[in-house]
């Protein structure tokens, strides 16, 4: 569980996104071909872009994911914004960066349901992959390689400019008053004990459900570490763009940004908020939406 001490500062714990990364534009462009090519699927009906939708937010909309077959998944999709921000990948946090993650998908039975070597195989038949990862990688198409691209790719979907992004930087209104009144409440009520940083969330793990206890079929961090602890411990997820992703949680319960702010308050603060302070919340919970990428377009 994640505990500060620290006194927090109005406007120093969350810090905007860079209007820009460095990436190596080949490796972009050879990605994003493969980001929304379902040839990474066995059956070549799913692609990463299936799950992740660039012009919605960056997810698929759904409690819970479908894969190859109409096969129902168990965990809520998170966005591929932004995620380069994140210190670790997935819900339970198994993979370290964006490279590790790439394999997981690719390798579930109910997503992709392929195996890296068949994947890896299908792309060699194919001779536009072959001439373009030869351009760029010395030993041609690998698993490594097509993880490295996808990567690539990703780490440039950020989301810049969001109206709170220009507040912090000196666009004093770039926000109206219940956006800043609704920053107030998120510092002073605790929200941003959890949500802080760059991606505003993304940085940490925490029990869900730690003042009401909280039914969840998936036992989070449990599943990899064995830690009676780690039960229903997950990792916080980005607030970036939320107003786009519902619906929220890790298994999509929540159908609405009202109906999660309010959830979260009494369930992680043991709050309860009145309905003026849960509508400021949400108004500035909204101006964290920022611009798609042009290379997401």
């Amino acid at each position: 569980m994640a505990m500060f001490s620290s006194v927090f500062v109005l406007g120093a714990v969350i810090k905007p996104i860079p209007l820009e990364v460095k990436a190596n534009e080949e490796k972009v462009q050879l990605g994003k071909k493969l980001f929304f090519d379902p040839v990474l699927s066995k059956d070549g009906t799913v692609s990463c872009a299936t799950c992740h939708d660039l012009q919605n937010g960056g997810d698929d909309g759904l409690p819970v994911s479908f894969g190859i077959k109409g096969q129902k998944g168990t965990m809520n999709a998170p966005t591929v914004y932004n995620a380069v921000f994140n210190f670790r990948q997935f819900w339970d946090g198994r993979a370290r960066d964006l490279k590790e993650q790439v394999f997981g998908p690719i390798e579930n039975p109910v997503e992709m349901g392929h195996t890296l070597e068949g994947m890896t195989e299908k792309l060699k038949q194919d001779k536009m992959y072959r001439s373009a990862f030869d351009a760029i990688y010395a030993d041609g198409i690998t698993k490594e390689n097509v993880a490295d691209a996808i990567a690539e790719f990703e780490k440039t979907l950020i989301t810049p400019n969001a109206p709170f992004d220009r507040y912090l930087r000196g666009e004093k209104d770039a926000i109206g008053w219940q956006e800043k009144e609704g920053y107030r409440l998120f510092e002073s009520k605790g929200c941003v004990i959890c949500h802080h940083g760059v991606n505003i969330g993304g940085n940490l793990y925490n029990k869900f459900g730690i003042y009401k206890e909280v039914e969840s079929a998936n036992l989070g961090r449990y599943n990899i570490t064995k830690r009676e602890e780690d039960k229903y411990v997950f990792k916080v997820p980005s607030l970036r763009n939320i107003a786009l992703t519902a619906p929220y949680m890790h298994d999509g319960r929540i159908k609405n940004l009202k109906e999660a702010v309010e959830f979260m308050t009494e369930h992680q603060l043991g709050r309860y908020m009145k309905p003026e302070e849960l509508e400021a919340i949400v108004a500035f919970l909204k101006s964290l939406t920022g611009e798609i990428p042009q290379v997401a377009k």
